[in-house]
């Protein structure tokens, strides 16, 4: 059963370590939410260590940028696992072939084509039509206000050509303010659905869970999972994912699923038994706002 907890200080004794989602939790897409980042300071000052894991196609520096730019200080956080890194990992790797055809929007997704020195031997990979295209690179759609659905003449011919779909980011939507946009995962599930192959690096998926407890390690800390407590507000990502790896999870309703659980400060019960029960999803918490 799901426990109501009001503050993130109720339960934070128990974890040594916190694998925390962005958006909806931490900032709206366009600022900081004051008590979150209050909360994750006071966690922070008795000794815990906050793993910002997000579903972001960014690299880890250009996330650092934009919590920069939020208002999101550093004392709240102490690393980055980005899906954006993970993806861009394989991508290197070759598994969507060398010429690719981008899908996102130049300006915010041009960081994801940087090199990554890790990566030995890494593909050279080049940006081409579709026509010519051995995969298909997707960091979110053209337009992120447009139906998915407009991208079916495309998916299709992809689709018989046998190209892999990878996905930078599986978000469904994310809500920048008050307004609602589509998401990377959004174009891999109509792919998927239409019969082509997607692949994913981010949650709930398991590479950027492996992303997140490198990052926690080279902090110098060996930490259990049973010590770990992720945060977020996606029911399909951050909770289905920490359910996946079998560590608790603190669900915040007041972000995507505000409307479903009837959150205001705080969800109410029963909305959200309903909801959870819809969605057949266990978290160990909720709360309202991260606070």
């Amino acid at each position: 059963m799901t426990e109501i907890i009001e503050t993130l200080a109720d339960v934070s004794d128990r974890y040594d370590a916190m694998f925390v989602d962005l958006w909806g939790c931490v900032h709206d897409g366009v600022r900081a939410i004051p008590s979150a980042v209050s909360a994750l300071q006071a966690y922070r000052e008795k000794g815990g260590i906050v793993v910002l894991v997000t579903n972001s196609p960014k690299p880890r520096d250009g996330v650092r940028e934009q919590l920069e730019k939020f208002g999101v200080p550093e004392d709240a956080w102490d690393t980055i696992a980005t899906s954006g890194d993970s993806a861009r990992a394989a991508m290197y790797r070759g598994v969507v072939g060398q010429k690719v055809w981008f899908m996102g929007e130049w300006e915010r997704d041009e960081g994801f084509f940087e090199p990554m020195q890790l990566i030995e031997n890494p593909v050279e990979i080049q940006l081409v039509d579709l026509e010519e295209a051995e995969g298909i690179v997707c960091c979110g759609p053209f337009d992120p206000m447009a139906d998915p659905d407009e991208n079916r003449p495309q998916f299709l011919y992809a689709k018989q050509k046998g190209l892999k779909l990878l996905c930078a980011n599986p978000d469904i939507v994310v809500d920048r303010g008050e307004h609602r946009e589509w998401c990377a995962g959004a174009l891999a599930r109509l792919y998927t659905e239409m019969g082509g192959e997607s692949l994913y690096f981010g949650k709930p998926h398991p590479p950027i869970y492996d992303l997140a407890r490198r990052r926690l390690a080279a902090l110098g800390r060996d930490v259990r999972d049973g010590a770990i407590l992720a945060v977020g507000d996606g029911i399909a990502t951050d909770i289905q994912g920490a359910m996946g790896e079998d560590i608790d999870s603190l669900f915040i309703t007041g972000g995507l699923a505000r409307q479903e659980t009837k959150t205001s400060q705080q969800p109410d019960a029963e909305a959200l038994n309903a909801y959870l029960e819809k969605e057949m999803s266990s978290p160990t918490y909720a709360i309202g706002q991260l606070r």
